[in-house]
């Protein structure tokens, strides 16, 4: 039988990514979305028109036992988050209720409807859920690789609210027996990432320069060190821990870590430009507490599940730079359109 799954945050980078793969592993998909006067909704059904809607918010914990019962899904995946690490100082409670406290209304929209008790029971037969945790749990952190023994140590609010999550959707697994998992996944970035974010600033940022639309590119700390791959497979890695035997929890990355200056070198290479020429230093896009650096150990998602990153850093960056310079060369709005192929 086809097997159903609804996911939260289809309308980001790693909704539209995880619902290709899903499409094309045989799912049925639904995709909660908050409104049908959300604008990136009409961008849904244009380019994942296999994909069915249905209304719920993470901010309402009856919209989503309606949505639960409605679309009776096989599993659940837990995308949604106010996922933009400055913006969390500046709406700290917001995020603090989508990206935390939501999580526990998701948990206990699927408890109430499987019609899970107190008494722990078995996970056969349930509906299996992933939540979306995130390295940036791990902020000052206390080694390096970080595995899933790593002690967290978040650095944001969106950090702490993250951990909230990941906590739950443990306690979850352990209380009642759900077939709970986290995946910890480290920075993953593709042509779909919003204009905001670091990696998509700089790809923007040389595409505008090498079209003579701009003149310079303002960035924050260009230390910092990141654990960079692609969002594509990394969706792969999440629909693996759903379909492996046991609920378990996993590190995603690459295992390999690259500066700031490092992304802007290779993406101002890849248009033949010197990045000293272009790239303005700006302390006030700095952190108020920085993340220096995080390096993901995957070993256990290799040994245990399989998976292996395909795309490389430089292939990502180049993939990046060439999607926007297209977007840019087309006449496209990048803060109203992602270029999804």
């Amino acid at each position: 039988m086809t097997r159903r799954a609804l996911l939260t945050g289809i309308t980001g980078q790693d909704g539209s990514y995880l619902a290709e793969h899903l499409l094309s592993e045989g799912y049925e998909v639904w995709g909660l979305v908050r409104g049908q006067a959300n604008p990136r909704v009409p961008r849904v059904r244009r380019l994942l028109q296999d994909v069915r809607l249905v209304r719920g918010d993470l901010l309402d914990q009856g919209s989503l036992i309606s949505a639960v019962e409605k679309v009776q899904p096989d599993e659940v995946y837990n995308l949604g988050a106010i996922s933009f690490v400055p913006m969390s100082w500046e709406q700290a409670e917001l995020t603090a209720e989508v990206t935390g406290m939501g999580v526990l209304r998701m948990l206990e929209a699927i408890r109430v409807c499987s019609g899970i008790t107190g008494s722990r029971g078995s996970a056969d037969g349930q509906i299996r859920f992933y939540q979306a945790s995130s390295s940036e749990m791990f902020g000052q952190v206390r080694e390096t690789p970080q595995t899933e023994r790593t002690p967290f140590h978040p650095r944001s609010p969106y950090g702490v609210a993250k951990a909230y999550g990941h906590f739950l959707t443990q306690n979850y697994r352990e209380s009642y027996g759900m077939f709970a998992v986290s995946g910890i996944l480290f920075n993953h970035e593709s042509p779909r990432r919003g204009a905001e974010f670091v990696t998509r600033k700089v790809s923007l940022g040389v595409a505008r320069i090498k079209l003579g639309m701009a003149t310079e590119l303002r960035l924050g700390n260009l230390e910092a060190r990141r654990d960079w791959g692609y969002a594509g497979d990394f969706v792969r890695a999440m629909h693996m821990m759903m379909t492996a035997e046991t609920p378990e929890d996993y590190v995603i990355g690459t295992g390999r870590t690259h500066s700031v200056r490092e992304l802007v070198e290779a993406a101002f290479g890849a248009v033949g430009l010197d990045w000293e020429r272009y790239v303005v230093h700006d302390r006030s896009l700095h952190r108020p507490a920085e993340v220096d650096l995080l390096c993901a150990d995957p070993k256990k998602a290799r040994t245990q599940l399989g998976w292996e990153p395909t795309v490389s850093f430089e292939e990502l960056v180049a993939m990046m730079v060439e999607a926007d310079l297209r977007l840019l060369s087309d006449g496209e709005d990048p803060d109203q359109y992602s270029p999804w192929p």
